[in-house]
């Protein structure tokens, strides 16, 4: 089987798949108070675009995919897209990226389905402050997700995008968490990807920064071996059973073992999460293109994967400014 891989020898294996550009929070970090301007429902891929484009991408090699937003739960029968992906065979994983406000009434379902791990969203512990984070009042329905599968059969990692003067004063609080509960938190840099660029702020909570706060408070922690592509560095606090990681998104020193191809809720397909997308397959799959056709496209586009993230930034053309919306790529 022919498999995906780029010029720098990097097999692809690894899909972010978003199936909305729709949230129903607005994260300060993510998108202006206003929110993002949506694009029209038929311009979306379908469920059954999605479908044949990740299992093309599975024969070339793909065994694992992410299923983001936007929030993911928004979109209408979200939960039979899973279910159709479930007999895809080729995929060792399928994951999903929420952030916890519909996801409840699902769970029980989610169970009984291929579902790996389920990454919830949570930037704060503390109401007033997950509000102002997320201009919405549902802290109390987050949490009772985060409680509800923290007793399923499902994975559960915490994704804390880790925003100066906002929460930094939580991160311990996050840290405590996994005391006494087996799951993973991850500490993620803030990135520039809010529909505005870049914020200022008076400190720069980078890896170092945040590594260096917890181990202050932490006498003994111990670093955990990876799996070679991890996009965090993880650790575990001495007697904890639970564990925390740290995402260098922003500084991306983690460039040089990528996996990971993305495709927006548009079809635009993304070698990497700062360029401005190279091909928009929906287009390709509408005008009539073969499953063959897929494949040798999507074999092409990834030899022009950059090398990393600052290369890919360097090389946009219509768009210098990294600023577009978390929600339009696909978080």
């Amino acid at each position: 089987m022919e498999r995906l891989t780029d010029k720098f020898g990097r097999q692809i294996s690894y899909l972010r798949l978003a199936v909305t550009d729709r949230c129903n929070l607005r994260c300060q970090y993510c998108m202006p108070a206003r929110g993002i301007d949506i694009v029209d429902r038929k311009e979306l891929l379908t469920y059954k675009e999605m479908y044949r484009i990740t299992r093309v991408l599975s024969e070339l090699g793909v065994n694992k995919v992410r299923l983001t937003g936007g929030e993911p739960f928004v979109r209408k029968d979200f939960v039979k897209f899973l279910e159709m992906l479930s007999f895809n065979d080729q995929l060792d994983e399928i994951n999903i990226t929420t952030n916890g406000a519909l996801i409840s009434k699902h769970i029980s379902k989610l169970e009984t389905l291929n579902i790996g791990t389920i990454n919830l969203s949570i930037d704060s512990l503390n109401r007033e402050n997950f509000a102002k984070i997320t201009r919405r009042d549902v802290f109390d329905e987050v949490y009772k997700t985060l409680e509800s599968l923290e007793e399923s059969s499902l994975q559960l990692k915490l994704n804390v995008v880790v925003q100066s003067g906002v929460n930094t004063h939580e991160l311990l609080d996050f840290v405590g968490l996994t005391k006494h509960k087996n799951f993973a938190v991850r500490f993620i840099e803030e990135m520039p990807f809010n529909g505005t660029g870049k914020r200022a702020t008076k400190e720069n909570w980078n890896y170092t920064k945040i590594i260096d706060h917890i181990e202050t408070h932490y006498a003994t922690i111990h670093p955990i071996k990876s799996h070679k592509s991890s996009t965090s560095k993880n650790f575990k606090v001495e007697g904890y059973q639970g564990s925390f990681g740290i995402i260098p998104a922003f500084t991306r020193t983690i460039c040089g073992d990528c996996n990971r191809i993305r495709i927006t809720a548009t079809g635009l397909f993304k070698n990497c999460l700062f360029d401005e997308g190279v091909f928009n397959v929906r287009d390709f799959i509408r005008q009539g293109a073969s499953n063959d056709d897929l494949k040798q496209l999507f074999l092409s586009i990834v030899k022009e994967k950059p090398e990393n993230g600052f290369v890919a930034e360097a090389n946009r053309k219509r768009n210098k400014n990294v600023s577009e919306s978390m929600s339009t790529i696909g978080g």
